[in-house]
């Protein structure tokens, strides 16, 4: 199956009505704005657009009418050599440069739109097919995974980790599961292997939802994980539990 790049950045800018869209905080009509900083060559910038990634346009793993072009933007960004660079870290944060930051925050914004995320809101009275955003969020995944899996043979690890985490709730869409037979061997030899032991459990998690066996992959938690446990959800735990699933916001 071949696969079709993302529109653009300069045509997703242009092509969308931000003002027309909301984020978190109303109207997204500053979001064009921020995006464009992303690459900004001042780390403070670029780190106060992806601040606004977070809390704005993806607030508390919300997905808002200004998450699908944004996600478009970021996605057609990644082979940027100024994503290369570094932003600023809190502690938590996972390692890596800007590149590593936006698929982690790609990761989470197809999480939202994931299989899982969809049972649960049924199981509360909530049809993800009567949320627009879901269902554009859906719409979107093969383009998002085209340009996500072009950051796979990156030459910073921290930048293959996060493409591979980021690749897996993508690959929940009915038209890329042909991809997970490549995938799974990448997840077997790099990302259960990982030092982290969030993209150890992802690994994990997903060879076994595919059917693949997981002989001899164990996931070396941390025990004071949930102290430790990232404040930003795209930068870790993307993954909630069903019942903290039940309260999200939409």
């Amino acid at each position: 199956m071949g696969l079709t790049p993302p529109p653009g950045p300069a045509a997703v800018l242009a092509e969308t009505d931000w003002a027309a869209l909301e984020h978190a905080y109303g109207t997204a009509e500053d979001t064009s704005a921020q995006l464009v900083s992303l690459l900004d060559a001042d780390q403070r910038v670029r780190s106060r657009a992806l601040n606004h990634l977070h809390h704005a346009v993806h607030h508390q793993n919300t997905l808002y009418g200004a998450t699908i072009p944004a996600a478009l933007y970021v996605a057609a960004i990644l082979l940027d050599p100024r994503t290369a660079l570094p932003v600023d870290k809190e502690s938590g944060d996972f390692p890596g440069p800007m590149r590593a930051e936006l698929l982690g925050w790609l990761g989470s914004v197809a999480d939202a739109a994931g299989d899982q995320t969809g049972a649960t809101m049924r199981r509360v009275g909530l049809p993800p097919e009567d949320y627009p955003p879901f269902v554009q969020t859906c719409e979107i995944r093969p383009l998002l995974f085209s340009a996500v899996s072009a950051c796979f043979d990156d030459p910073d690890a921290h930048v293959r980790e996060a493409a591979l985490a980021a690749c897996v709730p993508l690959l929940d869409d009915p038209r890329l599961h042909g991809h997970r037979t490549a995938v799974a061997p990448m997840l077997r030899e790099t990302l259960a292997a990982s030092a982290l032991w969030q993209y150890q459990g992802r690994a994990v998690e997903a060879l076994a939802m595919w059917g693949e066996d997981t002989t001899g992959l164990e996931v070396r938690q941390n025990p004071f994980a949930w102290c430790d446990a990232p404040l930003n959800p795209s930068a870790g735990e993307w993954r909630l539990s069903p019942e903290d699933q039940a309260d999200l916001p939409f």
